[in-house]
């Protein structure tokens, strides 16, 4: 209030308000500000829970007399509703709780519910699509189409941006009495529901929003789809609808049968959904504890929270993604509440002090690394602890309430927390609506039905959780072949392992020797998930690191930078290709290129975002480049923090890509625009593994005395070691009806090469390959090498004072290199 009013947000490093349009764009993210005093309407609430019922007083009064919802500007749906629309509702529904108790807000009279119908309104047209699915953006004063509208031509929209609407919209229904908000809300959610993958009972994160088609076909529970499978929940507690009961259970079977690999959430294909979609995971999941928690599936939801304790516990606050091993995947923490929010939920059920140890442990974080003289600074790389100007709504609308609730005693709250179900910002909504039809006014008893119900989820199902239930079945892709424990689950489900003369292990089942029926019924899953997982493998080898080496002046071969490979384009294990560097304009490469001579037989360089890898190479190739570099957006972010980054396609065919493109993380990428700007032409090599030094080039620039000099010690003009480990081929032929699989396990460096033959008596064979030995020996050997080489080059080289500063990013990059090797190390 005293830095930023009336404007959206805080910027709390330079003690201003964030008003749209003054700063820099943020792209996507400044849909959530739409010049309606966002920060105030989404902390209404919370200003209740904390016992600041003066404060709400007139928080309430200057949003009646200052907030204007007839804007022209566009905003995001999903954004508005669960923050503008929700805050609006809950700060309704604490106001006229006071104003029932007799002390404050007496004066009340439903103007937060007038400007909330008014802002559903305004959010109405977006939903004039044929499938019911609303289009992801509005503008609040001119709707959709029209010229003055800037939007309505979107195609898509994510999962959660269409299915979390229900809550907000039907709580207005039921306040109101008008009934199109709920009927608009449950339109979407039925399409949602009619359009998941039949078999698996997942759904995407993205969907057309005019044909219904899934445009993303990845499946998890965090970005994207996160609060669509709480909605369904949460819709059946508040609104009494057993469909959305069901329809949970059956979306939360699917997720515990594939998603969940406790206590990780790794997201699936939606069509083969026994297949990772990627190896790492986004810090919005966090939530999916506190949901399991209402649900009732206790166990889970303390590993899966522990899990995530222990990445938070490594960085101080939890990435914005991260793998399965705990680094960062990205490196941002904007002060999300998610993992607040679960610690909360888990606090309530179990009661365990430990819960009050990690609340303590987030708030001592916050004030320690976020807090700065103006409010809470969002994390810009929670490696370095560098801030970004940034404090979010939420913050205040969700991590200060949930963790003022962890903390406080009944006699803290001036009203009864159980009587409200909390939605996916943590506004307040009654649950006395639930026995109230949109034609109903509001009814001042709490439906006991409810307040069972919530008993019973955080009570009853807690020793449920707790007994001695069967463990999950072992999965395929966890297996290893050196683990007691799983070779006692194989015995279990009739498995046995044979081991034959040539080295290799072959599994046959028998389902007679099984512990049980069930036992055997696992036992036969588990090979066929091994035959699949065997099969899908084979096609979908993990391509290994590629090379930038900068052979120009005054580098000659000596700088090496590890790139990321595409799945698409030249293959550089095959063709290496060299040219000269040139930035791409506009620089994210995402429309047509606007300077086509500058790029015209280079090697472009464009940042990372706004559009798909395959794109931005189709219009540098448009423009007549031989090659693309494309540099990570995320600030910081390096090689030898990072894991390998591969660009995967657009989901189209992409034959029609024909140059080579490779992804530099902003370290790597900034040596190469540092290069730029101290010699402007700057020549690159872009190859499978680097080459030795150029040793023409040199000529051109050095003393033929030190061109002797490095003819007679070849061994030291060799390029920087190339980093991406060999893969051991098992020796032996093999019979053609045989696949091979090069890794069991993304994460388990020792897993063994397979191969699945589908025989009658359904047996897997597995090739022991001794490959972490033979690549520890290799590392080993490399960092002395490097070292030595790097030394002795430096030695024979007269640096002019024009190339001095280039000696430090030499010695630089020298230091990553064996922090790279340490790496891989550690990994293996």
């Amino acid at each position: 209030m005293e830095h930023a009013y009336p404007a959206d947000e805080l910027m709390p490093l330079t003690c201003r308000g964030r008003v749209r349009g003054r700063e820099p764009s943020r792209g996507d993210v400044d849909d959530a500000l739409g010049k309606f005093s966002l920060t105030l309407i989404d902390t209404l609430d919370t200003l209740v829970v904390l016992n600041k019922t003066k404060e709400f007083e007139d928080a309430v009064k200057n949003v009646i007399k200052d907030v204007n919802l007839d804007n022209d500007i566009v905003v995001s749906v999903f954004e508005t509703n669960i923050r503008v629309l929700g805050g609006l509702l809950g700060g309704h529904s604490v106001a006229i709780m006071l104003k029932e108790k007799g002390e404050y807000m007496q004066w009340y009279s439903g103007e937060l519910l007038h400007m909330a119908k008014q802002l559903g309104y305004k959010l109405l047209p977006a939903f004039n699509t044929t499938s019911g699915l609303p289009y992801p953006r509005v503008n609040l004063k001119f709707g959709l189409r029209s010229p003055e509208a800037r939007t309505g031509t979107e195609t898509d929209t994510c999962t959660a941006c269409a299915g979390t609407l229900i809550l907000e919209f039907a709580a207005l229904s039921r306040f109101t009495g008008t009934s199109i908000f709920e009927e608009y809300a449950r339109k979407a959610l039925d399409f949602l529901w009619e359009k998941r993958q039949r078999n698996s009972n997942l759904v995407g994160v993205t969907i057309n929003i005019h044909t219904g088609d899934w445009v993303r076909k990845d499946s998890g529970v965090g970005a994207g789809i996160d609060s669509y499978y709480e909605y369904l929940l949460k819709a059946y507690v508040l609104l009494g609808d057993d469909r959305f009961l069901e329809r949970f259970n059956t979306h939360y079977d699917a997720i515990m049968r594939y998603i969940s690999q406790p206590p990780l959430l790794l997201d699936v294909h939606i069509h083969k959904p026994m297949l990772n979609a990627r190896t790492w995971m986004d810090s919005l999941l966090a939530f999916f504890p506190g949901l399991q928690v209402l649900k009732g599936d206790i166990r889970p939801a303390i590993e899966t929270h522990e899990m995530l304790y222990q990445v938070i516990k490594k960085h101080n606050f939890l990435p914005e993604a991260f793998t399965t091993d705990f680094r960062v995947h990205w490196a941002q923490h904007p002060l999300r509440p998610e993992f607040a929010e679960s610690t909360y939920f888990l606090y309530k059920a179990t009661g365990d002090p430990y819960y009050l140890e990690v609340g303590k442990t987030l708030i001592e974080n916050l004030n320690k690394y976020a807090r700065v003289p103006c409010g809470f600074a969002a994390m810009k790389d929670v490696r370095t602890g560098s801030h970004e100007d940034r404090m979010d709504s939420f913050f205040l609308a969700e991590m200060f309430k949930y963790l003022y609730l962890l903390f406080a005693d009944k006699e803290d709250m001036v009203f009864d927390i159980e009587d409200y179900i909390f939605t996916t910002e943590a506004h307040l909504l009654p649950l006395w609506l639930s026995t109230t039809n949109q034609t109903m006014s509001k009814k001042n008893t709490v439906s006991d039905l409810f307040k069972l119900y919530l008993a019973h989820l955080s009570c009853v199902k807690l020793e449920e959780s707790f007994g001695s239930g069967p463990k999950p079945p072992l999965r395929a892709r966890d297996f290893m072949a050196s683990n007691p424990e799983h070779l006692e689950i194989l015995k279990k489900m009739g498995v046995s392992l044979i081991h034959l003369k040539d080295g290799r292990v072959q599994l046959v089942q028998h389902a007679i020797q099984a512990a049980s029926s069930l036992d055997a019924e696992d036992g036969l899953r588990f090979m066929q998930e091994m035959i699949e997982l065997s099969s899908q493998q084979q096609k979908e080898q993990q391509l290994p690191p590629r090379a930038v080496q900068i052979v120009s002046h005054p580098f000659f071969g000596r700088v090496v930078l590890t790139a990321g490979p595409a799945q698409f384009g030249m293959d550089l294990s095959k063709h290496n290709t060299r040219g000269f560097v040139a930035t791409s304009k506009p620089y994210n490469g995402c429309s047509e290129i606007t300077n086509p001579e500058a790029v015209k037989e280079k090697i472009a360089l464009m940042q990372r975002g706004q559009c798909m890898f395959a794109e931005k190479a189709r219009n540098i190739q448009k423009a007549g480049a031989i090659g693309g570099i494309v540099i990570d957006d995320n600030e910081g972010s390096s090689s030898d923090t990072a894991p390998l980054f591969q660009m995967a396609g657009d989901g189209k065919n992409t034959d029609d890509i024909k140059i080579p493109m490779l992804f530099l993380f902003n370290k790597e990428g900034n040596i190469i625009l540092d290069a730029i700007r101290e010699y402007e032409s700057v020549e690159v090599l872009l190859s499978d593994k680097a080459k030795d030094r150029d040793l023409e080039m040199e000529n051109m620039d050095q003393k033929s005395s030190e061109n002797d000099s490095h003819k007679q010690r070849p061994e030291e003009t060799s390029a920087s070691q190339d980093l991406s480990l060999a893969s051991q081929e098992p020796e032996g032929e093999e019979s053609s009806d045989v696949t091979h699989l090069d890794s069991l396990s993304p994460v388990d460096a020792d897993s063994d090469s397979i191969s699945i033959s589908n025989q009658e008596s359904c047996i897997t064979e597995i090739h022991e390959a001794n490959v972490q030995e033979t690549e520890s020996t290799e590392l080993d050997n490399q960092p002395q090498e490097q070292s030595q080489t790097e030394t002795d080059s430096s030695s024979n080289v007269n640096w002019d004072n024009k190339v001095q500063p280039m000696e430090s990013i030499l010695a630089d990059w020298n230091e990553d290199i064996e922090a790279f090797e340490m790496m891989e190390k550690d990994e293996l």
